[in-house]
């Protein structure tokens, strides 16, 4: 009996070293150090480097997964990595981090891997209604290009990103465009997430001045209605309070160049193009943290790091808020019968900033004799400052009911696609009745502009007509969660209008023409068939000398007004149907 309580005893004692010699693989800490805690902040890492510490994350931790969304122009893959305390509780508020969408600005990259090390390690906790998305580097091939000198005057790190992508794009205007290959990925990783809470990381030059960290949050009047006045009065005030309670300062985005702020800045207007523009669309509440680029680099990937747990721990505590003014914008805009655009600065209201800045001095140029500004860090100031950050629509439209496009602008129904925009084709042809748009007014940029000669200054010329549609033609309803995306991207007078954008430049040129040698002798009987435009054909040469001495103009002027002119020229291809009680 005692050997048999002897061996049981030796046995136990075997079972409890065991047991105790190395402990469960969900309680060792995730020890992975990246490059920027190797070099005492003077690195950052690499594309391979990123990849290989997320791998290792999702490894190590349950929680955290990391998942593969599309090919970028790079030929690499897009991923997201989510970290969830219950990833089947569909009431969370999902928030989306998008780092390196400009690589030579690697601080949320850093920073957010920070923040997965910490979460891992149970430094920061998660709370459970927040479920955590990340796109390690969004800009891969601008990330592989890796410099030290792309960013002049940047304080760190030793080597980075370059802006362009694999096609030299710069990504942070290709969200309405969508000309590259990780626009397309990002997009459906948008969509499939649909986040309450969208966050960009960046770097901010343009002026001096004693913060560290800066924010851009969407603007408030185009977000509009609820969540556009919640944003502005109740989150960013709460934001900016959590920054300033853990000893960092913050300030508005400071939007000038050329100039100091001390004079007073107005909030940046980001239209689609941008992610900020883009993402309210979908009445995301959206922001970037821009860190400015002569603070140190370990200082600014710091910085960011509070930031997104401020942001996280805010939008966690605001979730049902969050979550309700979100849905209800949705509604509010089904409402409204108009949409204004053209929006500007309104001049005639602003807040005032204590802002912290650096005097500054116009001094001469010893290279070029010239007037040049130079600040002196020497002599910081705190004064009160303007800050413009209202906007005003300068025109509207009537919102259509539907939209109507012939399937043979395929370049245009992909993209709606791809932003998960509710189509139907028509089962047969059909006679409807459509406000038909033909181009008035457009001028071009004479400069390349991210692959394109932009429009601008876009006027039309709008009628009602009953035109057949094609069996097989689009039927897109505005009444539908892309309803401002719609407007924004298909109505040609607005900034980022799939026309301003290059998309209809095909209806801009004839495709025939006449010989004055037979023409004229038809002008002649035209003119005298219609007594009212051979009146205004008069008047115009008696007016304009340059025009009564070019004969080809005179006929050309003719030949618009009559039969044998293309429709198809400047007639814009996409058709409105008008709400019942507007006929």
């Amino acid at each position: 009996m005692k050997n048999i309580n002897f061996i049981y005893l030796i046995l136990l004692l075997i079972t409890m070293i065991g047991c105790h010699s190395e402990e469960p693989e969900t309680n060792k800490a995730f020890n992975i150090k990246i490059a920027f805690e190797k070099s005492n902040g003077k690195s950052t890492s690499t594309y391979s480097e990123m990849m290989a510490f997320y791998k290792a994350a999702d490894q190590h931790s349950d929680k955290l997964k990391i998942s593969e969304h599309g090919i970028t122009d790079s030929g690499l893959a897009l991923h997201v990595a989510t970290y969830s305390n219950d990833p089947k509780n569909e009431n969370d508020l999902q928030l989306l981090i998008n780092n390196g969408i400009h690589p030579g600005e690697p601080d949320g990259i850093d920073a957010s891997m920070l923040l997965i090390k910490d979460l891992i390690n149970g430094e920061f906790k998660l709370p459970d209604d927040v479920v955590l998305h990340i796109i390690p580097s969004y800009n891969l091939g601008g990330m592989v290009n890796r410099n030290s000198t792309s960013r002049a005057n940047q304080n760190g790190p030793e080597a980075y990103g370059f802006r362009g992508n694999a096609l030299n794009y710069d990504l942070n205007r290709d969200f309405i465009k969508m000309d590259t290959d990780n626009m397309r990925a990002f997009a459906n990783i948008y969509h499939d997430l649909d986040p309450d809470v969208y966050v960009e990381t960046h770097v901010s030059n343009g002026a001096d001045y004693q913060y560290t960290l800066t924010h851009l949050l969407t603007q408030h009047d185009r977000l509009g209605h609820q969540m556009g006045e919640y944003i502005d009065k109740t989150f960013k005030p709460q934001l900016e309070r959590s920054i300033r309670e853990k000893d960092l300062l913050i300030t508005p985005y400071v939007n000038v160049f050329g100039r100091t702020p001390e004079e007073g800045f107005s909030q940046f207007v980001d239209s689609p193009r941008y992610s900020t523009g883009y993402t309210a669309l979908w009445n995301t509440l959206g922001l970037l943290i821009e860190t400015h680029m002569l603070k140190p680099y370990p200082k600014r990937v710091n910085s960011t790091k509070a930031m997104l747990e401020s942001i996280i721990e805010l939008s966690a505590r605001e979730r049902d808020r969050i979550k309700s003014l979100r849905a209800s914008n949705f509604d509010d805009f089904q409402a409204d019968e108009y949409y204004g655009f053209d929006h500007q600065i309104d001049s005639t209201q602003y807040e005032t900033l204590d802002f912290k800045g650096y005097e500054a001095d116009t001094i001469t140029s010893s290279i070029t004799g010239q007037p040049r500004l130079k600040y002196y860090q020497s002599r910081p100031f705190e004064k009160n400052v303007p800050y413009y950050d209202h906007l005003k629509a300068n025109d509207s439209l009537l919102i259509p009911a539907y939209y109507v496009i012939p399937k043979a602008w395929q370049r245009v129904i992909n993209r709606l696609k791809t932003n998960q925009v509710k189509m139907q084709n028509l089962k047969k042809d059909s006679l409807i009745k459509v406000e038909s748009y033909r181009i008035a007014e457009y001028e071009t940029s004479r400069s390349a502009y991210e692959g394109h000669y932009l429009h601008f200054d876009t006027r039309v010329n709008a009628s009602i007509v009953e035109k057949t549609f094609s069996k097989g033609d689009l039927l897109i309803p505005t009444d539908q969660k892309a309803r401002k995306y719609l407007l924004e991207v298909l109505e040609p007078e607005l900034k980022d209008s799939f026309f301003n954008w290059n998309f209809f430049d095909s209806i801009l040129q004839r495709k025939e023409g006449f010989s004055p040698y037979v023409f004229e002798d038809y002008a002649v009987s035209f003119l005298e068939e219609h007594p009212g435009i051979k009146k205004d054909f008069e008047t115009k040469k008696a007016n304009e000398p340059a025009f009564s001495k070019d004969a080809y103009a005179q006929l050309l002027w003719i030949y618009k007004r009559t039969p044998l002119y293309e429709k198809a020229h400047l007639q814009y291809p996409i058709y409105r149907i008008l709400p019942k009680k507007s006929g």
